[in-house]
């Protein structure tokens, strides 16, 4: 039988990464997948649902095997809210930059696509 720490997580090859959340990143990500739990960090994720851009979830929900299995493509991860939202700030800047439009999900639809992740 499956767990739900059998389901690794589909992380975004150029992963945003807030300041507070680098140091010791490729640990925290490892003990994401592996369903450790971690302290105060957020994952910003593609969203589940069609209407919304992107969702801010903390890896405690994914500990839950119906939840992990499910998870959209990690786009970010941020230690604590406030930066999460900032870096969705940053990810918004982005794409209006880049696209003129505030279309989020589907520039990093079309990013994942090309780069596989």
């Amino acid at each position: 039988m499956r767990t739900g720490k059998d389901y690794k997580l589909n992380w975004y090859k150029n992963l945003y990464v807030g300041n507070h959340a680098e140091k010791g990143l490729k640990k925290t990500i490892w003990r994401i997948d592996h369903g450790a739990g971690v302290v105060g960090y957020y994952l910003i994720t593609l969203p589940v649902g069609e209407k919304n851009q992107l969702e801010i979830i903390s890896p405690a929900y994914l500990q839950q095997k119906a939840l992990r299995r499910i998870c959209p493509a990690v786009v970010g991860i941020a230690k604590g809210y406030e930066e999460a939202l900032q870096l969705v700030e940053e990810i918004v800047t982005e794409v209006y930059e880049q696209t003129g439009t505030a279309e989020i999900r589907s520039y990093l639809e079309e990013r994942i696509g090309r780069t596989g992740k």
